[in-house]
């Protein structure tokens, strides 16, 4: 089977819930990264024959196909094309899946994948809202078969939480300490210019501002509980933010042709699913899968992506994998450097592409929890 390799990824830097990228247009935060992976490589920009991109919340200025708007926005050729995607919180890693397939299968050579979110413009569950004027309240209640299916049952990934730090055995104080080293490793990361390859500055953001370096032990363990007598807060939760990230993904033929230098070829890729009411869970059983369906072994992955939506959902993954944290979200993860749901994938697959390449290793993994109980799983294999 032919190859897909990621020739380039870029990120804008994330910005804090009304920080410094709340001001601008979603298009114009999407099309940042697209502009500068293009300007990254001298090519011509025509024979990219797809934009595949991740959003979720497609309302307002998010709305009419962000993908295909956002390469016009960059000042890009009008014949190519965009797609915007909805995988939820996967919908950029999703989008490289999308990318790589269409290059694996021979029928694309040059594609852009990626995605953005402007949490501060149009806010999580902005879409919902929006179809209570047509009279729905929720996309769940209601509708015949998923009330025969799932009666009574509250879908919130709050509860979701919850449950899994329970089940898992996950105290408060153990969420809370996750949570502190998060911001303690995004802290060192920055300081230690570790981000700077990946961050194409905007607005005047040189760096991710979710880090809080002020964050104490005692602080996290101050705030109270979203649910009364829960452990899901604030602070053992990833952030709102605002975010756009891009990659290049090409074939052989196309690496050939126009003398690229790939980074990293895309080693596996899967998409599974678990129950719908407990919705986090979906990285465990995903990563199971690839793991088996991929002939590795944890041993063999050098080091891990996974988003920390909660702090229970990664810790959950972790201990149900016997997967040791020094090899996970080494640089921080969404608790800290926020979680812009539909560019999540991509900011996360970037940070992943330069932290093998910082540290020399060799296959990296990534997978995120996702809406409907869904989880994606990427390998890739650093060159």
């Amino acid at each position: 089977m032919p190859e897909a390799y990621i020739v380039d990824a870029i990120r804008s830097p994330v910005g804090r819930k009304k920080g410094s990228l709340a001001h601008l247009h979603p298009a114009d935060l999407a099309a940042h990264p697209i502009k500068v992976l293009m300007e990254r490589n001298t090519f011509d920009p025509s024979l990219v024959e797809d934009v595949v991109w991740g959003c979720t919340e497609t309302i307002g200025a998010q709305a009419g196909d962000i993908g295909r708007t956002a390469w016009l926005v960059a000042g890009l050729p009008e014949d190519v094309p965009g797609v915007t995607i909805d995988r939820q919180c996967g919908s950029a890693q999703q989008a490289i899946h999308f990318a790589a397939q269409g290059v694996m299968s021979g029928t694309q050579d040059i594609v852009v994948a990626g995605g953005s979110q402007a949490m501060n413009r149009i806010p999580i569950m902005a879409a919902m809202t929006a179809g209570q004027a047509y009279g729905f309240d929720s996309p769940f209640i209601g509708a015949t078969g998923w009330d025969a299916r799932y009666a009574g049952e509250e879908v919130n990934q709050i509860r979701s939480a919850e449950m899994i730090a329970e089940k898992w055995g996950i105290s408060r104080e153990e969420l809370d300490a996750f949570s502190y080293a998060s911001h303690m490793r995004a802290q060192a990361a920055t300081e230690a210019g570790w981000f700077k390859n990946e961050i194409a500055p905007l607005a005047g953001l040189d760096h991710d501002e979710t880090i809080r370096p002020g964050t104490t032990i005692e602080g996290l363990a101050a705030l109270n509980p979203v649910r009364e007598g829960g452990r899901v807060t604030a602070g053992n939760a990833s952030q709102n933010s605002d975010c756009a990230a891009a990659l290049l993904i090409a074939s052989e033929r196309a690496v050939k042709e126009h003398g690229f230098k790939p980074r990293a070829r895309i080693h596996h890729m899967s998409v599974r699913a678990d129950n719908p009411v407990w919705m986090l869970t979906g990285p465990i059983t995903a990563t199971q899968y690839a793991l088996k369906k991929s002939g590795m072994k944890l041993e063999d992955i050098d080091l891990f992506e996974c988003n920390e939506a909660f702090a229970s959902v990664t810790m959950a993954w972790m201990k149900e994998l016997s997967i040791p944290h020094e090899k996970v979200n080494v640089q921080g993860g969404a608790i800290a450097l926020g979680h812009p749901i539909g560019s999540t994938g991509a900011k996360l697959m970037t940070t992943l592409l330069n932290s093998l390449e910082r540290t020399g290793g060799r296959y990296g993994l990534q997978t995120m929890c996702e809406g409907g109980g869904q989880a994606n799983v990427t390998i890739i294999e650093r060159l």
